[in-house]
């Protein structure tokens, strides 16, 4: 009895740390170190990326940045890459920024004249990662410059936002259908 009392508390315990982190990102816990063996890409290779649009990004007076929820319940923002106009699911869960090669390439980046520095899990399987620092990642108004991202040889049909961009804003926070970046 004892014990499925405490493997109940554990899974209790594990699902409202899973749910608040999606919920609420405040920065602070940025360390500054990163260190990168895999990606998920969220099932992106097996689903692939069409059927999806993203909501335009509103600023708000605050200065914080408001993304509507897509029709397939993710949040999408259309991101100013080291100058280039780049599409991207916005993924909490993801520890860095996940670049496609197609979007690394539009940006202007040799993929292929990078190292690989470990290997990504996609629904596809595993396939080679190679590790990039962006000058400039920019959605509505919010620039974080020095941003660590990973291109992916897989095809995820979107690139990914992930905490190495988001764990440098004041905070991400949704409620209900809106997303707002600070």
């Amino acid at each position: 009895m004892l014990g499925r009392i405490l493997v109940m508390a554990a899974m209790i315990a594990a699902t409202s740390v899973g749910m608040a982190r999606c919920a609420s990102r405040t920065a602070g816990d940025d360390t500054g170190q990163s260190t990168v063996k895999s990606v998920d890409d969220g099932g992106w290779s097996q689903r692939g990326g069409s059927g999806w649009s993203s909501a335009s990004a509103r600023k708000t007076g605050s200065g914080a940045v408001q993304l509507g929820r897509s029709g397939d319940s993710h949040f999408y923002a259309d991101t100013r890459v080291d100058g280039a106009s780049i599409k991207m699911m916005v993924d909490t869960g993801a520890s860095i920024v996940a670049l496609t090669r197609r979007d690394a390439e539009a940006i202007g980046i040799d993929v292929d004249g990078l190292p690989v520095v470990g290997t990504a899990r996609t629904a596809g399987g595993e396939v080679p990662m190679r590790v990039v620092m962006l000058n400039s990642v920019e959605i509505g108004g919010i620039e974080v410059r020095g941003v660590q991202a990973a291109v992916i040889d897989a095809d995820m049909g979107v690139s990914l936002l992930g905490q190495s961009f988001l764990s440098k804003l004041d905070a991400v926070n949704v409620e209900g259908d809106m997303m707002t970046l600070r």
